[in-house]
């Protein structure tokens, strides 16, 4: 073989060597990285910032945060994205539990790799003062005791909020009638002024009013006692064992991309979730850090789908 014709082999091999490893993550990142997520001055972007700020560094990159709105868009946006690592998604639930509620352009689960929990928001059960239930138990009795005569307000449907207020009803079998707000902050403001007796709603968003007395909080809808409202028991330990209605933010890329590049993924941002001062940065923004294997985000959605599928068809509920 003549050695020009061997070295443009070389020359070749050594191309296609180096293009498989790229593709496969060895030498990942090599160029920024676009991180999508929903509109800007949210809880998913707040998290967003914080994570792309917290992991550039040890990438070696620029990470580049790209606010796409809400509902379906960011996960449309992600979904059809080149599954090489340099577009990831940071969004709650509603990637994943929107499709439940109307059509989408993408699949919630079958179109994403995931890659760790970076925090979970937890829900309040507040009532406004003159409301006679100081707990879970008597906020039971007393709607048994007058069906379909108490109201709460509800800010999206579908949201959180709404599902662990459904989640409720179906659970403790009682029948409370849902008012719809346009918004969170109006749907806490209608239990706050008397328009209707309790809410569902974020425990950062609900901590001020119940500090002054303007609201009552009963109980949290996480499963385990929370930093965020570590006064608080349980739904579950209130007297509605197996209640467990928390969303959780989290980080995704596009399905097919590498193992390698979602385990580096996974190990920067857990790395970055452990440093000493973000838990009171993320605490005092109303969200929990987690950090989580890639194993158990799949669990988590997992867990979502067939839980929350089961109440939306139960019920019917549909987002138009």
């Amino acid at each position: 073989m003549r050695p020009t014709r061997f070295i443009l082999q070389l020359s070749l091999t050594c191309v296609l060597y180096l293009a498989a490893a790229v593709a496969s993550g060895q030498d990942y990142p090599v160029k920024p990285i676009r991180v999508v997520t929903a509109s800007a001055g949210g809880g998913s972007d707040f998290v967003a910032r914080q994570v792309a700020q917290g992991i550039s560094g040890p990438l070696g990159q620029p990470v580049i945060v790209d606010n796409r709105g809400s509902g379906v868009l960011p996960g449309e946006f992600a979904a059809k994205a080149p599954p090489d690592g340099y577009t990831l998604l940071i969004n709650g639930g509603s990637t994943w539990l929107l499709p439940l509620l109307q059509s989408s352009p993408y699949d919630g689960v079958r179109d994403f790799s995931p890659i760790s929990i970076i925090s979970r928001n937890v829900n309040v059960f507040v009532v406004h003062p003159s409301v006679p239930a100081h707990s879970i138990k008597e906020l039971i009795a007393l709607a048994k005791a007058k069906p379909g005569q108490l109201n709460y307000s509800l800010s999206s449907i579908g949201g959180g909020g709404h599902l662990a207020a459904e989640l409720f009803k179906a659970m403790a079998g009682v029948n409370i009638v849902s008012v719809g707000y346009k918004g969170a902050s109006p749907a806490v403001t209608g239990v706050i002024v008397g328009e209707v007796q309790l809410t569902v709603a974020d425990a950062g968003l609900v901590k001020p009013h119940t500090k002054s007395g303007k609201l009552r909080a009963l109980a949290v809808t996480s499963a385990e006692p929370t930093a965020l409202a570590p006064e608080l028991p349980t739904m579950a330990a209130s007297g509605l064992p197996g209640y467990d209605a928390i969303g959780v933010t989290g980080v995704l890329a596009p399905s097919k991309t590498s193992p390698l590049i979602i385990n580096r993924l996974n190990q920067e941002v857990v790395r970055f979730l452990k440093s000493p001062d973000i838990k009171e940065r993320f605490l005092n923004a109303g969200e929990e850090l987690v950090g989580s294997s890639t194993e158990q985000f799949a669990a988590k959605i997992a867990s979502d789908m067939t839980k929350t599928s089961k109440l939306i068809k139960d019920l019917g509920i549909k987002v138009n």
